[in-house]
């Protein structure tokens, strides 16, 4: 099992950087990485066991599943149903705790899953700066405006 846990602090209150991460169907708003997305079904994308179908910029199509979600503890969890990418198992919390100090807010990402042996660190990498790093990277430059 491969564990990635990537941190950061985005210098913006906390309620307006959950206003932008929220919503399960709304990644092609802030992180670069993601084309277009849609929620099947047409269920409300703050369900739970909703799917998110979305694509990367690459054309790489993925499809994940809801879940967890809660605005009180401004946190949501997925997991990944298909991918090229060669991630399984792959589940996935991103959590918001305020920063006093400064009224900024700190976020965590994390995930956990398995892949081909030998490709753990290539995958680790990937999850951890590609995806995560990549989305806080992008947080930043919104607020920054």
């Amino acid at each position: 099992m491969v564990t990635v846990f990537e941190t950061s602090v985005i210098d913006a209150p906390i309620e307006k950087v959950w206003e932008v991460v929220r919503g399960f169907n709304d990644l092609p708003k802030w992180h670069p990485a993601i084309a277009k997305s849609e929620i099947e079904e047409g269920l409300d994308p703050f369900t739970v066991g909703c799917v998110r179908n979305f694509y990367l910029q690459d054309g790489e199509n993925i499809r994940e599943t809801l879940l967890a979600f809660s605005d009180l503890d401004l946190m949501f969890s997925y997991d990944m149903l298909t991918t090229g990418l060669g991630l399984f198992n792959y589940i996935s919390t991103m959590e918001l705790r305020p920063i006093t100090d400064g009224n900024r807010t700190y976020i965590q990402w994390s995930a956990e899953f398995t892949t081909k042996d030998g490709e753990e660190d290539e995958k680790a990498e990937m999850v951890g700066n590609g995806v995560f790093q990549g989305g806080f990277a992008a947080l930043k430059e919104h607020f920054s405006k």
